[in-house]
């Protein structure tokens, strides 16, 4: 993987707003916010996509994302907001290293704005998919 904007943020190259650190994970704001508050939560292990990441660097994500996410919320005063992870360019992943958003949904109206155009998952379809999906998570 090249060199990203987040890994000069991570070495201190690129001054960021630093709100959490610790071996694996470094959080910090965005600079360019849906909402006040919106925080970027990075790992430090550069891998670009969260199915690239390892086990370890997922799970301390996963220990300190709810945390960071009760903070921004206490610290701006919001009840809602949405977490946002995106992979590869064709899911509007614009730097190629794993991050997650969190971006609080104040009240009056700003934030993360998504249409969500559901389809239909039909019987079969899903047991055929989900057959699928279980088969390779055997694998390993």
């Amino acid at each position: 993987m090249s060199e990203t904007i987040f890994t000069r943020i991570i070495r201190g190259d690129i001054p960021s707003h630093r709100v959490y650190e610790d071996e694996k994970v470094f959080a910090f704001l965005d600079i360019a916010p849906l909402a006040p508050g919106h925080t970027l939560v990075v790992p430090k292990e550069p891998a670009v996509t969260l199915d690239a990441l390892s086990e370890e660097s997922a799970a301390a994500i996963g220990r300190v994302l709810p945390r960071i996410a009760r903070a921004v919320m206490a610290a701006t005063g919001t009840r809602d907001y949405n977490v946002l992870q995106n992979n590869g360019v064709a899911a509007h992943q614009a730097v190629p290293h794993v991050h997650f958003h969190v971006i609080p949904k104040p009240d009056a109206g700003g934030g993360l704005g998504i249409g969500w155009p559901s389809g239909h998952l039909e019987a079969e379809d899903g047991k055929r998919l989900a057959g699928a999906v279980a088969a390779q998570l055997a694998k390993g």
